[in-house]
């Protein structure tokens, strides 16, 4: 059933580069204000982490299916180690 959905769009092909930068900093903006206000509560950020990847993944899930999700993590990885989430790297 999930091997019939489409694969996960990229912001690029559903928006343009600038409203696609805008909406993810927006989205970003909103998780970062939850984020706090759980932690200001007590709320460890790792099961804050936890937590979140859950419900990423279960949202990709659920719109995406089963297998185009797994391909996106799957390539989780490389991207990690390519340093794509490091927030201290520095960019050039």
């Amino acid at each position: 059933m999930g091997q019939d959905r489409p694969t996960i769009p990229s912001f690029s092909t559903e928006l343009s580069a600038d409203e696609g930068r805008e909406a993810r900093q927006l989205a970003l903006e909103y998780l970062a204000e939850a984020w706090n206000a759980a932690e200001d509560d007590g709320v460890e950020s790792l099961a804050l982490a936890h937590a979140s990847l859950f419900a990423a993944i279960a949202t990709l899930v659920r719109v995406h299916g089963e297998e185009a999700t797994a391909k996106v993590v799957a390539a989780l990885p490389d991207r990690i180690r390519g340093g794509e989430y490091n927030l201290e790297r520095q960019t050039h």
